[in-house]
């Protein structure tokens, strides 16, 4: 028998689903800046992290830089090092955050970009 939801519980998940909705509903800019970023960090810094990104990306909506993260490492670009540091952002009260490396796809990308950008082609 499956037990019925409380109010509070109906509308925590619908606070939880409008969050979701405004993260997938994100331009496609903010991704690009977020993209921009890791491969930025990746390629100077070798690894990164949220903290890293937070510094120098606008502020983005509730969510988004790490449904943006974990996206990158679904497809393949980043790869968690295995390290974790403390989180810098006073709203998380330091929980621990992944640290980022690009993987060899993730090089291959930022270097293509980076020619582009530089108005060549990629080796």
């Amino acid at each position: 028998m499956t037990r019925r939801l409380t109010v509070a519980e109906r509308l925590a998940s619908a606070e939880k689903n409008l969050l979701l909705a405004d993260i997938a509903n994100q331009s496609s800019w903010d991704q690009f800046l977020v993209e921009q970023a890791a491969f930025h960090y990746g390629l100077v810094n070798g690894t990164f992290t949220a903290n890293d990104m937070r510094r120098v990306l606008p502020e983005m909506g509730h969510g988004f830089l790490g449904a943006a993260i974990n996206s990158l490492r679904s497809g393949g670009v980043i790869e968690h090092t295995g390290a974790m540091v403390p989180s810098t952002s006073p709203a998380t009260h330091g929980h621990r955050l992944a640290v980022w490396a690009l993987t060899g796809k993730g090089h291959a990308i930022a270097a293509e970009r980076t020619a582009r950008a530089q108005g060549r082609a990629a080796a």
